[in-house]
């Protein structure tokens, strides 16, 4: 991972493999620059050739996915109980819970909530208020009920989908609510159940469906807000046609082309975009098997893939570890079927990128990078005998622009050296749910998303995240990267888990604070961690406080919830 250095300078890498110290100018500046970077306009273009979208302005999202034809068979599998959705049902039962929810008067533009855990309903829900015109907005099933009020008065909901145990609580807010089966065994004349089961019974041919533009708008996704207070993005059925051919379906097209002979499975949550993306949209496009867990076990996991013949495990970077260490312990003839695992919604450690490929190394492993803003669309992994650097991100994605930005002076940077990258493309938001304020602040009025995170491009186009520009540490002037530090800890053979966060300081500003997972039964000190970040990092990156804690607070999708720190060191100090 490279170096992030003072801002008052040019900070630039000589290679994708090696850090740097702090270089006034580039090492490289006399060699020609790549065709797919502009020195004019600071631009970087997609290596890529461009993709041509639907052009037709009214195409909806849910017909575009179901305008694909495939081979596919079974659509969505429940991974715990063998009951399935298969293709031939999906469409017509989209088509239904669209006609059910007219009826119930959900008219176009109106905003029902999905608070669900992972289900083969799940798709089928959020395709059938999309297939309307209504829209969808989605909240993690965990969620406490102050979080599920505010977003409920955010976003004036007129309906809402979720689980028995939330379905008082969601009434208690005067919002209409139906139950949702786990399963299609459930019981359909059980308590709770009978209004949805009504709904996907509907004779799907007497939907009655309003005119819906490409730019109108399909779901409310809220951010993570690992730095802030979460805000509501505002997706179209554009964003979503784009993610689905430039990213889901563009990355079936680079491997194996677009069969349906693969087997996926869903952990990673489908309120996030990155689920989303692939588990309720993209991958139906393509014929693909998704088999869905409610809830991630790691037996469970394992039982899965061999059980269904896994071959794809879309992963954020807790799933990875998991998936390595219990890959640690099971026989020989166990996650054979594995062809690929990809990365992304987080960053991911090198040391935890070599131990799952030592681990499992007849799997392919890739990362990738995009945001909720994006729609997840901004850049892929492709790993080939050329280019085997499994800590990139990738490639930008077709019909994507970039540019690398000094984040003091706002010039425009080159290939090798690092700043914060601004994407424009065809999936960028349509902006923050009553927001204009933010909004304005995130894209500029020439379309550019500034997405607050510091990167790098090396000589052949592949793309580096170093860290979050609003976590930055800034010590006597100087910048670090928590990243940066992270990574050494991580390094230590008894640190199991850490993260650094800033406390203010009124000499230096701020200074850095690790805290720090032990291994179990090891006596390592305050002192000795201190310690041994200095030895490797140059002296004002210093780590000045070691907090040991049990566990690093994480997002569901693996971010590290530095506000948590924060509050946390509050409390001790």
């Amino acid at each position: 991972m490279a170096t992030l250095t003072n801002a008052n300078h040019m900070n630039c890498h000589f290679s994708e493999y090696q850090s740097t110290e702090i270089q006034t100018q580039h090492p490289k500046a006399s060699k020609a620059l790549p065709d797919w970077y502009s020195s004019e306009t600071g631009i970087y273009h997609s290596k890529h050739s461009p993709v041509n979208l639907p052009s037709d302005p009214f195409l909806d999202v849910v017909s575009f996915i179901f305008s694909h034809k495939h081979n596919g068979v079974s659509a969505l599998v429940d991974s715990s109980s063998g009951s399935s959705i298969s293709y031939s049902e999906l469409h017509p039962m989209v088509k239904s819970m669209a006609c059910g929810l007219h009826q119930m008067g959900v008219s176009q533009g109106d905003v029902v909530l999905v608070l669900l855990p992972n289900s083969i309903y799940f798709p089928v829900i959020f395709l059938g208020v999309l297939y309307l015109g209504a829209i969808v907005t989605t909240m993690n099933s965990s969620s406490s009920f102050i979080e599920v009020k505010k977003q409920t008065l955010d976003c004036h909901l007129a309906l809402a989908f979720t689980m028995l145990e939330k379905v008082d609580e969601l009434k208690s807010l005067g919002v209409p609510v139906i139950g949702v089966p786990e399963n299609v065994n459930s019981n359909s004349k059980q308590n709770g159940f009978s209004d949805f089961h009504k709904l996907i019974s509907i004779n799907p041919n007497s939907v009655q469906r309003p005119v819906i533009s490409q730019h109108d708008t399909a779901a409310i996704m809220y951010s993570s807000g690992t730095t802030g207070a979460s805000k509501g993005v505002v997706l179209t059925h554009r964003c979503f046609i784009a993610m689905i051919e430039l990213f889901v379906r563009f990355e079936a097209s680079q491997y194996e082309g677009l069969g349906s002979e693969n087997v996926y499975l869903a952990v990673l949550p489908m309120f996030h975009i990155y689920g989303l993306s692939l588990f309720v949209m993209g991958l139906l496009s393509l014929g693909t098997t998704i088999v869905v867990m409610k809830k991630f076990d790691a037996n469970e996991m394992v039982r899965a893939v061999d059980r269904y013949r896994v071959t794809h495990f879309p992963v954020v970077p807790p799933l990875l570890m998991a998936l390595t260490a219990r890959a640690k312990g099971v026989a020989g003839s166990s996650l054979k079927s594995l062809k690929q695992v990809s990365c992304g919604a987080a960053p991911l450690s090198k040391k935890f990128i070599e131990d799952f490929i030592q681990t499992l190394p007849h799997v392919d492993f890739i990362q990738g990078y995009g945001m909720t803003e994006s729609t997840a669309v901004a850049t892929r992994g492709f790993n080939t005998e050329k280019f085997q650097n499994y800590t990139s991100v990738g490639l930008l994605a077709p019909n994507m622009q970039a540019k690398v930005v000094n984040w003091i002076n706002g010039s425009s940077l080159p290939p090798g050296c690092s700043g914060e990258l601004w994407l424009r493309g065809p999936a960028i938001m349509k902006g923050f749910l009553n927001n204009m304020g933010a909004t304005m602040l995130t894209i500029d009025k020439d379309g550019w998303l500034h997405t607050g995170d510091i990167v790098y491009f090396d000589q052949e186009g592949y793309l580096y995240v170093l860290d979050r520009l609003k976590e930055i540490i800034k010590y006597k002037g100087f910048q670090i990267a928590p990243a940066d530090l992270e990574a050494v800890l991580i390094s230590h053979p008894d640190i199991i888990d850490a993260a650094v966060t800033a406390v203010k300081d009124e000499k230096a500003g701020e200074v850095p604070v690790a805290f720090v997972v032990k291994r179990h039964g090891s006596v390592l000190s305050q002192a000795a961690v201190i310690d041994y970040v200095a030895k490797q990092v140059a002296p004002y990156k210093k780590v000045r406080k070691v907090v040991f804690t049990h566990s690093i607070p994480r997002s569901a999708t693996g971010k590290i919830l530095r506000w948590k720190l924060t509050n946390l060191l509050t409390s001790k100090l």
